[in-house]
């Protein structure tokens, strides 16, 4: 009996030695990422100070907008143009519930943002895209936005860069996103004519309407090593040809190979490039 209530003593005095203790602080998961090619695990920080990067095996993990704008513009000198246009639903359904989730989760009012800026003191128009609002998706809006930069770069004589990310036109707005890849296409050929410089960067994805359209129409192309580059999906042209496509295919290796895109570019170089090509065109 001794022994059972000395033990019986030892768990009250292990309970509220307990209950005196400071509750253990959670560390969320989205404290940590994760290596989509190596599966190595990292403190988000970590990999954002390596400019979202990864150390191991080189993957690039997806930029937001800001971001980019921090690693390619001077510090300071982005401008934003446009920036408080925003989508209308016309007539689709669940749509504007839709608008909004991609508000809350990207910190966007849309997929595309534009701006003058200065990369190593050279002036620049820069539109930048983010997939992280409805996957990058091309609307009236930002077709819109991309338009204006075109033309503004046109009015005062500056280079123009777009760096893209989509996963095409977007559904919701049927014949109206459609019409966005001629109108853009169509302000391209007047700023070409007008002898403007045009560099487009493809980021992961960057398929359908998109790429179809003003992604592919630059002077110069650049891609991130290991992005999807493409319009239709593979499963479909598979489907369609009946034949078996290799493992690159679509990827920006397998692009640069074919003659599609100019050159890969890893991010920590691609500042400097774009300075450099810039000066090269007298800029």
């Amino acid at each position: 009996m001794n022994l059972f209530k000395r033990r019986q003593e030892q768990l009250n005095i292990f309970h509220k030695y307990r209950k005196q203790q400071k509750p253990s602080v959670e560390i969320p998961d989205r404290s940590f990422v994760t290596c989509e090619q190596c599966h190595s695990t990292f403190v988000k920080q970590d990999i954002e100070r390596n400019d979202n990067v990864c150390p191991v095996c080189g993957h690039h993990f997806t930029m937001h907008v800001r971001q980019r704008i921090e690693h390619l513009c001077d510090a300071g000198s982005f401008k934003e143009i446009d920036k408080n246009w925003i989508t209308k639903n016309v007539e689709f359904p669940d749509y504007d519930q839709k608008l909004n989730r991609a508000k809350n989760k990207s910190g966007l009012k849309e997929a595309v943002v534009c701006g003058l800026a200065r990369i190593e003191s050279i002036p620049c128009a820069i539109g930048i895209m983010d997939s992280a609002f409805m996957m990058g998706s091309m609307g009236t809006v930002v077709g819109e936005k991309i338009t204006r930069l075109i033309e503004l770069a046109d009015r005062k004589k500056l280079p123009l860069i777009l760096c893209c990310t989509s996963g095409g036109a977007r559904m919701q707005e049927g014949i109206r996103s459609l019409v966005q890849m001629a109108k853009t296409s169509a302000a391209l050929k007047q700023f070409n004519n007008h002898g403007g410089l045009y560099i487009s960067l493809l980021t992961n994805p960057t398929t359908g309407g998109v790429s179809a359209s003003f992604a592919m129409l630059a002077d110069i192309i650049l891609s991130e090593p290991d992005c999807l580059i493409g319009f239709a999906g593979r499963r479909v042209i598979e489907n369609t040809t009946h034949e078996q496509l290799p493992d690159s295919f679509q990827k920006a290796e397998f692009m640069l190979e074919k003659g599609f895109i100019d050159a890969i570019v890893a991010r920590r170089d691609c500042k400097r490039q774009i300075a450099n090509l810039l000066r090269i065109h007298g800029a």
